[in-house]
């Protein structure tokens, strides 16, 4: 290499982005996933061995799939090969699989295909791969943003192990955050300040993607000016507000602030004003709250403030929490603001939380009781003895049968105390016409 050369590519090498120079070069280096490359999983052994089979890695962007990638590339005794699916297409895999095949006839080595966003590739595209995976002809790693269950083709999911991969946890972004900051060899060169809660900052709002918390990072330092005095690059939460283009926010997950937060949403939803709520729902968003935090809360919600008023509002607020946990953020934040919404219009009960709560407290005071004979398990011998028999209330045409089935001690009780609203008003009435009122 000429001096023309080697200028050329330190100049190149000067302007990579910082994310791109931080790109992991080992699994020792790789940050998260422990429940895939962990120490003994089966997918760190099958790279370690170099016995990697097809695999489709899943995950949102800055996880780290294209990573991998690169990693198992330095690991392999085969070929690597690597297409971008948005550019290419069935001829540029009829070529590769041609050479992978010249490939493993003359040495002997399989070859790797890398194919990035795979989900872009049509059903066709996709069944061009099939039979030389089928062969082993290649090894296929592809990678999706998307579920590959609804964008990649059956028959190669079949041949595929799927592995899902996740957004960083805080302290694993924060982990990558220090590590560049003292490794990098052009930040190591400047006198950096960046302190935990700045540090915490940045990983709240780049959402478990590495990428975007280094890109954070890179570009608060070079839009930051030395300190005059002592040559810091001191950066702080107003200067991070502005390079990710979030507002500020007061809000600390693990004090009081946060709980005010969340105490005022969930009472906003439970007093009916949408509004409120949303507006609350937008500020822990937008300070990196955990989702699945908030869809718990509106599950807890659903059951204690609204209840029998609208019973399939639970239904509903489980199924939104497990999209949430599925999807992540951002999209997760429209399915909170329509569980919210819908939340906020709902007629509210909360008999169900207040009878059981009754309940629980007779119990503990009385303690345990006697079970009325009758409702006692029949197969023990002493029941025989006893004239009280069991009415069986399908075999009353009606469908119930008219006996006690609260102990002596608590038949005077009402631990359920009916709200007339929405539709447990239908099933109260229901149940005195069955039962007849004890008002």
């Amino acid at each position: 290499m000429n001096l023309f050369d080697m200028v050329r590519e330190e100049n190149l090498k000067r302007r990579r982005p910082l994310a791109e120079r931080r790109k992991p070069r080992t699994l020792d280096d790789f940050m998260g996933q422990e429940e895939i490359l962990g120490d003994g999983k089966l997918l760190r052994r099958l790279i370690e061995a170099d016995r990697l089979t097809s695999i489709i890695l899943s995950g949102p962007s800055g996880v780290g799939k294209t990573s991998l990638a690169r990693i198992i590339s330095h690991m392999t005794r085969s070929s690597f090969v690597t297409l971008n699916a948005v550019t290419s297409g069935v001829k540029d895999i009829k070529e590769i699989v041609e050479k992978a095949r010249r490939e493993l006839e003359t040495s002997g080595h399989g070859t790797i295909l890398f194919i990035d966003e795979i989900h872009r590739f049509n059903k066709a595209q996709q069944d061009a791969l099939l039979p030389h995976v089928e062969a082993g002809t290649i090894v296929l790693i592809g990678a999706t943003t998307e579920n590959p269950y609804f964008e990649v083709i059956q028959a190669l999911l079949s041949r595929s192990m799927v592995f899902e991969m996740y957004p960083l946890a805080d302290e694993d972004i924060i982990a990558i955050i220090e590590r560049a900051i003292e490794e990098d060899e052009q930040l190591r060169l400047q006198k950096i300040l960046l302190g935990e809660r700045e540090k915490t900052f940045i990983a709240k709002n780049s959402l478990g993607d590495a990428r975007r918390a280094l890109n954070i990072l890179e570009l608060a330092v070079i839009t930051t000016s030395p300190d005059p005095e002592d040559g810091h690059i001191k950066i702080t939460e107003e200067i991070l507000s502005e390079c990710t283009q979030r507002p500020f926010l007061r809000y600390d997950r693990d004090g009081d602030f946060h709980y005010d937060v969340i105490s005022a949403f969930i009472k906003s939803v439970r007093g009916s004003d949408p509004q409120a709520a949303l507006y609350y729902l937008a500020h822990m968003l937008l300070s990196g709250e955990d989702p699945k935090f908030i869809a718990r809360r509106l599950v807890i919600l659903a059951g204690e403030d609204i209840g029998l008023a609208h019973p399939e509002a639970l239904t509903i607020a489980n199924a939104a929490f497990d999209i949430v946990h599925k999807i992540g953020m951002p999209e997760a934040q429209i399915v909170l603001s329509e569980l919210t919404i819908y939340l906020s219009l709902c007629e509210k009960s909360n008999s169900a939380y207040l009878a059981i709560k009754e309940a629980m407290s007779r119990v503990r005071e009385h303690g345990a009781v006697n079970v009325p004979p009758h409702l006692m398990d029949s197969t023990k011998k002493r029941l025989k003895e006893i004239k009280a028999s069991y009415k069986y209330p399908h075999d009353d045409p009606r469908g119930y049968s008219e006996q006690e089935y609260l102990p002596d001690e608590f038949r005077e009780v009402d631990f359920y105390r009916p709200k007339h609203h929405g539709e447990e008003e239908c099933l109260v009435k229901m149940w005195k016409r069955r039962k007849g009122s004890r008002d």
